[in-house]
């Protein structure tokens, strides 16, 4: 009775979602990919969006005027709203606290910088994994590399940490917070312990810090002047890498390299929903560029980079930008 209830299910869930033999090769290839696992039921569910997301991503590739390509990769079988509930920040994201602190000298500047290049100044990409803690690996990574660049020695810092203790100044955890803000937290709390020392979850906990196992230290934050994409370049190419946070909307989740631009997305301080880090500039083919690290793993993008549209202010990137000055 059993495999007979069974063999009924499969065969309504077949005539529902009436997928070739060739789709569902391209889904088990995916899946086996990226290591996913379904119970039957779901599993129509995935394979039904990964055709939707596929279709979309074929569409986007046949537009000759695009400068960036889409592809798969291991958010395929997500829709865009479950998308945002685990990768994004949920919360509103005040960026008023971007008062322009950050001196120019005002050129002349290199035609391209990437700090990935220029010594050992740029830990390996991370994966934040099912939690809105996009804020955390945008500040680790730039106080990594501007600890680096002071002392000459690239630490791997706490994510968990300020996802667990930032909360009193602005930050929700697996919620959402801003980079700016987390520097003033660290500024505040007197240092930021290392990944081995207070190792990541991607879950809210219970705040563990240690000050006797604190790492680095700010002395204190720089905010960049909002929409002010020219002090950003000047940050870049004169000092560090700078932390920003722009809006994500549907296509960029498939992003996979060229040079990202959206008419879709929004500018402004409100709309913000990632955080991310510039470390570097260039252009390609007309089109100037930031080079900038995701924390969506390496099997993301360009191996968990991308390129995003330079002097546009494009999906609000100038809205809040900022880097702390470490304490050595």
């Amino acid at each position: 009775m059993k495999v007979l209830i069974l063999l009924l299910t499969v065969y309504t869930v077949n005539a529902l979602h009436p997928f070739s033999e060739e789709d569902e090769y391209q889904f088990k290839l995916w899946m086996s990919q990226f290591n996913k696992v379904y119970d039957i039921d779901e599993y129509y569910q995935r394979l039904y969006i990964f055709f939707e997301n596929k279709r979309k991503i074929d569409h986007h590739n046949e537009g000759t005027h695009n400068k960036f390509t889409m592809g798969l990769n291991q958010f395929s079988d997500l829709t865009f709203d479950e998308f945002k509930r685990s990768f994004l920040l949920t919360e509103p994201q005040n960026c008023s606290a971007t008062k322009g602190s950050h001196v120019s000298r005002n050129g002349p500047y290199p035609d391209a910088v990437d700090w990935r290049k220029m010594g050992n100044y740029v830990t390996d990409v991370k994966n934040q994994g099912p939690c809105g803690s996009c804020w955390t690996f945008s500040t680790t990574g730039c106080l990594e590399s501007v600890t680096a660049i002071a002392t000459k020695k690239l630490l791997q810092l706490s994510e968990q940490q300020l996802v667990d203790c930032a909360q009193d100044f602005n930050n929700h955890g697996c919620s959402g917070g801003l980079p700016s803000q987390a520097f003033e937290y660290i500024k505040y709390n007197n240092g930021l312990m290392t990944e081995d020392d207070y190792p990541y979850t991607a879950h809210d906990g219970k705040c563990k810090f240690k000050a006797d196992l604190a790492a680095a230290f700010v002395k204190d934050v720089v905010n960049i002047t909002k929409y002010d994409e020219m002090e950003m370049l000047d940050a870049v190419a004169t000092r560090n890498p700078v932390s920003f946070a722009y809006e994500v909307t549907s296509d960029f989740m498939h992003y996979h390299d060229g040079v990202y631009s959206s008419t879709d997305c929004r500018n402004t301080t409100e709309t913000v929903n990632h955080a991310v880090l510039a470390v570097g500039y260039g252009e390609e083919k007309g089109t100037p560029y930031w080079i900038v690290k995701n924390s969506w793993g390496t099997s993301w993008g360009m191996k968990g980079y991308f390129f995003i549209e330079r002097g546009k202010n494009m999906c609000g990137l100038a809205a809040c930008s900022s880097y702390p000055l470490p304490m050595v």
